[in-house]
């Protein structure tokens, strides 16, 4: 098929992925009066992982209120659609023709639309087994999360009796209550880590309903079984192993951006989050592309990543205004044992971070850190957090230190004393 053959659009703002940072945006977009917002989505329906997480604690932020996870994403479906935005599942963007100029394809053909301001808004996967690097055979019975929880919310499959659970971050506490759901027994939930990494008045409360042990400081090392999985063996740090009896193992967390669309439009990405490198204003290295939600901070939970999309609206409809293209260049890295920073790029006489804040992971648990900014062997901020901090949960940073900062010096570091 040649370019000719196919239906070339044009619309103001094409946002890619209709999760709740995506619909969140479009909904800001389409009430501000931007006439032509179309939203895109490879999945059949719109709403991205809650609509298939039917526990609660969705909206707390951005509503107001706690619902499920399906009525949250139906509220942002809602939204979207009444204030006149335009949402097509079953599209899948494909890659770049020109500058914000996109192919497509989906149940009407192929397409090319072209957009005065592209959003990224495709938001984050777990790594699968095979991406961890886990030895073994390849039985049926090895999930994701996401996987698990379409297979029994969406599709009402069997998953199994009896379950390992690697990982013990919130999400991990997620894939405990739906295969409680699915009449499935928890054997064990297995961390690298000395404790959990959730709150703890979750894990108390998970705990106490469904009494499976918590293996911590250990390593799933194979998994064993012909046709079904039917053990995982576990390494412990001290070098002990064991072998845990199970026909089901989830593999949790460990969350990576779905980049590709970025990555195939040369857009720079970040070594630390491996999403698109982005300012304060959501704008990456490509003129007149945005990325919001979790492609930009793997992962926080969805009512963050809808108030990324609202907060992303007033920078795209400025360069909808006509704004010149100029956005924060200076890198800003973090050293071991910190894992991300967003935003991840700054200008000194920008905008703050939304919220006034930079956002941040760590691989470990850090005690009251204290955290220093530094350029170029000069201290910009160094201050003591309040609390202990966890891997799978973030802590921020002010933002005050910026403006201390020289536009055409080195990359910021951020380290741990």
């Amino acid at each position: 098929m040649t370019p000719t053959d196919r239906t070339h659009r044009t619309v103001d703002v094409l946002v890619i992925g209709a999760g709740p940072a995506g619909l969140a945006l479009a909904a800001r977009l389409a009430a501000a009066g931007v006439d032509r917002v179309e939203v895109l989505d490879r999945e059949p329906q719109a709403g991205g992982v809650p609509r298939h997480c039917h526990h609660t604690g969705f909206g707390l932020r951005d509503l107001r209120r706690v619902m499920s996870g399906p009525d949250y994403a139906r509220h942002h479906i809602a939204a979207a659609t009444r204030a006149g935005a335009v949402l097509r599942t079953s599209v899948t963007a494909t890659g770049w023709a020109a500058p914000r100029t996109v192919d497509i394809t989906g149940p009407t053909g192929l397409e090319r639309i072209t957009a005065t301001a592209v959003v990224l808004a495709t938001g984050a996967r777990e790594r699968p087994r095979s991406a961890r690097l886990v030895p073994g055979t390849r039985p049926a019975g090895v999930l994701t999360t996401g996987q698990l929880q379409q297979a029994v919310h969406l599709h009402h499959q069997h998953v199994g009796r009896r379950a390992v659970i690697v990982g013990a971050e919130r999400v991990g506490y997620s894939a405990v209550a739906t295969l409680r759901r699915a009449g499935a027994e928890v054997a064990a939930m297995v961390t690298d880590q000395p404790r959990h990494q959730t709150h703890p008045a979750r894990h108390l409360a998970t705990r106490l309903r469904s009494g499976f042990p918590l293996v911590t400081d250990a390593t799933v090392t194979e998994l064993t079984g012909q046709g079904r999985l039917e053990s995982v063996r576990l390494r412990h740090r001290d070098g002990r192993t064991a072998a845990v009896a199970c026909d089901t193992v989830v593999f949790t967390g460990d969350w990576i951006p779905d980049h590709e669309l970025a990555r195939s439009a040369g857009i720079a990405l970040d070594p630390g989050t491996r999403g698109p490198a982005a300012d304060a204003e959501f704008r990456t290295g490509e003129p007149g592309v945005f990325a919001v939600g979790n492609l930009l901070h793997p992962v926080e939970t969805a009512d963050i990543a809808a108030l990324d999309g609202r907060l992303a609206a007033g920078p795209v409809l400025r360069h909808l205004a006509g704004r010149p293209w100029t956005p924060g260049a200076l890198p800003v890295r973090v050293e071991a044992p910190l894992l991300w920073v967003s935003p991840n790029r700054i200008a000194p006489d920008g905008p703050r971070p939304p919220r006034g804040r930079f956002t941040l992971r760590t691989t470990r648990f850090l005690t009251r850190p204290v955290l220093t900014v530094a350029q170029d062997g000069r201290t910009l901020h160094r201050g003591r957090l309040p609390r202990t901090v966890a891997p799978g949960r973030p802590f921020h940073l002010p933002a005050d230190w910026i403006v201390g900062a020289d536009a055409h010096g080195g990359p910021v570091r951020i380290t741990v004393d």
